[in-house]
């Protein structure tokens, strides 16, 4: 993109181009005073026809486009350069100096098609938060749903509240409880950084209660149980995935801070027990009914009750319980730990 600068004032010049020629004629004070100064630059080749020029108090700027980008040998057709045409080394260019400056262009629209397409890692960063404070909010108002149901109907109601607990809050439950699904994924594929066997337990753990001993079996849905198997399982979640979705938006509450690290501690022991006892109840209902019960085949001809199995996850549950503790209690620690004391 050749370049013209031209040193006096000039009021409306005359710049055309006419078959690869440029045309300049302008009065303005120069060399020779105040007169009309004209020339023409026959250019090496093809050119856009239309100059842009721009007017100041000292100059004139006219900037003439090249039809093909390309490297010239020199700028005009006749190989002498014309007395009045001098270089602008400010902006020169040798070939060199032009590859590089492409190569550079070249590299960085690349680099920013790349981004583009793969995401910046501060707008990767925003999906995730955004991602889990959705994930973390859908829970907290579910299991909060549940936790006001519940306290609510109790206040009202008293004991009886508690035999209809399954058909009040069970729909909510289910969705709840198959929703915590996806948390056990984010720490699998690495979404977050828990450790995938805690939340794994309790996950299977909480769905077999739900899924198979409540809700397979009618008789269950009416006992007492099922009301502090929920309220117990409420009350700890409400507190958790709370502090989860204020930690997605770099909230600290202190208070929040302390119940998630805190409340965990007679809650999950005495949601246990809760779970223990309804797997206790069930056996007698599992027994009677036959559910889930086989015989192997011939020639054992052994029937194995599911009972059987239960009576395994009663132990089950308190080895999970375990883990858990211990991952709950290592979280604690690293949090509210007493830092040591230096030694002088």
């Amino acid at each position: 993109m050749p370049s013209c600068i031209l040193g006096l004032f000039s009021q409306n010049p005359a710049i055309s181009i006419t078959e690869n020629v440029l045309h300049f004629k302008a009065q303005g004070h120069g060399a020779k005073g105040d007169n009309v100064y004209e020339f023409h630059l026959e250019f090496l080749d093809l050119v856009k026809p239309e100059p842009v020029y721009k007017l100041t108090q000292r100059q004139v700027n006219i900037t003439v486009q090249k039809k093909v980008s390309q490297w010239w040998e020199r700028l005009t057709k006749q190989e002498k350069r014309p007395l009045f045409l001098a270089p602008d080394f400010d902006r020169w260019l040798d070939e060199s100096d032009a590859e590089m400056e492409l190569r550079a262009k070249e590299e960085e629209r690349l680099n920013k098609l790349r981004l583009e397409s793969e995401g910046s890692p501060e707008t990767l960063t925003n999906l995730r938060k955004g991602y889990l404070f959705m994930y973390n909010l859908v829970q907290f108002l579910g299991f909060s749903w549940i936790f006001v149901n519940l306290t609510v109907r109790f206040c009202i109601l008293g004991k009886e509240s508690f035999y209809d607990t399954f058909r009040t809050v069970a729909d909510m439950m289910y969705f709840c409880q198959m929703l915590a699904v996806v948390e056990t994924i984010n720490a699998a594929i690495g979404v977050t950084t828990s450790p995938v066997l805690p939340s794994l337990i309790q996950l299977l753990g909480r769905n077999f209660i739900l899924f198979i001993i409540f809700g397979t079996m009618e008789e269950m849905q009416n006992k007492a149980v099922v009301f502090f198997v929920f309220y117990l399982w409420s009350a700890v979640e409400i507190f958790r995935y709370s502090f989860y979705m204020l930690t997605c938006i770099d909230m600290d509450w202190k208070v929040l801070t302390w119940l998630r690290y805190t409340l965990w501690i007679p809650l999950y022991p005495l949601g246990c027990l809760a779970e223990a006892v309804s797997v206790i109840q069930s056996i007698p209902i599992f027994n009677e009914t036959g559910r889930f019960s086989f015989t192997l085949p011939y020639p054992v001809k052994i029937k194995v009750r599911f009972s059987f199995f239960l009576q395994i996850y009663l132990i089950m549950i308190f080895l999970g319980l375990y883990i858990n503790f211990r991952h709950l209690y290592k979280q604690r620690r690293r949090r509210y730990g007493q830092k040591k004391k230096k030694i002088h």
